[in-house]
């Protein structure tokens, strides 16, 4: 297959490993064509009998910084239809048959933390930084963290990153198991691929059927998750708190919410 190039992602195929990389620089924030564009990839790689792993990397300072809720972002129009078309390509990427090891540098904030934790696993570095900032903003999570977050790090933990918007670096992320490899400073993608070649070794129909086996109905309630997550992000747009914590959030200082 080589190297293809398509827009906003990049797919190099060699050895049975496939990388998939988004190439927005030097944030990567997505919206409905890069999500989209994501979900084609992985669905001609899922086709692709000498593709067998993935690495999910990108190029630039974060690996992604989330939805751009700025002039000209994701979500600067009407936002409940935006997260709805969106999210509506994010959940396909759940029906990819094969294991995805994502490579996050810099920052996994808000829906780029959803897109890291729709892999299989995480290679972080030291400054890696793992966020779901959502109560920050006034709003709930999406991308199906409702499901993916409680079943990598625990209900308890999951919780406590979502309801307090707090910031996890790299080490912390392998200490919690957010992040399942620390490589070395800068080497995150280096330590994935090697990763995955160590996977794409052994035989492909029993990894792949392990994995079916271990998500069980993982795609189905990610689904439904997302139903819920929509619904309560289009009403909670609509307070004062969402509209402060946007405004904060682009002007760089401390939102003032007031509970309505």
């Amino acid at each position: 297959m080589g190297a293809l190039g398509r827009g906003d992602v990049a797919v190099a195929l060699d050895d049975h490993v496939a990388t998939v990389e988004i190439v927005r620089p030097p944030h990567n924030y997505f919206d409905e064509r890069l999500i989209a564009s994501l979900a084609d990839r992985l669905a001609e790689l899922d086709t692709e009998p000498l593709c067998r792993v993935v690495v999910l990397c990108s190029r630039g300072k974060n690996f992604c910084a989330g939805a751009n809720f700025g002039d000209g972002g994701a979500f600067a129009g009407d936002r409940a239809s935006a997260a709805q078309r969106l999210y509506h390509q994010a959940v396909r990427m759940f029906d990819f048959s094969k294991p995805i090891i994502a490579a996050v540098q810099g920052a996994a904030i808000g829906g780029g933390l959803g897109l890291a934790c729709a892999a299989d696993f995480r290679v972080a570095d030291p400054a890696s930084r793992f966020e779901a900032n959502f109560a920050r903003l006034g709003f709930h999570h999406g991308f199906a963290l409702s499901v993916t977050l409680p079943a990598i790090v625990g209900q308890q933990t999951a919780a406590a990153m979502l309801l307090s918007a707090n910031r996890i670096n790299g080490e912390e992320a392998v200490r919690i198991g957010l992040a399942d490899r620390l490589a070395p400073a800068g080497a995150q993608r280096q330590a994935a691929q090697q990763w995955a070649a160590e996977i794409a070794r052994v035989a492909p129909l029993a990894v792949q059927s392990m994995r079916r086996t271990l998500r069980g109905d993982l795609a189905q309630r990610a689904r439904a998750a997302l139903e819920w997550e929509l619904a309560e992000q289009a009403r909670l747009w609509r307070t004062a708190d969402a509209s402060e914590g946007i405004s904060a959030s682009l002007e760089r200082r401390p939102a003032k919410f007031v509970g309505a």
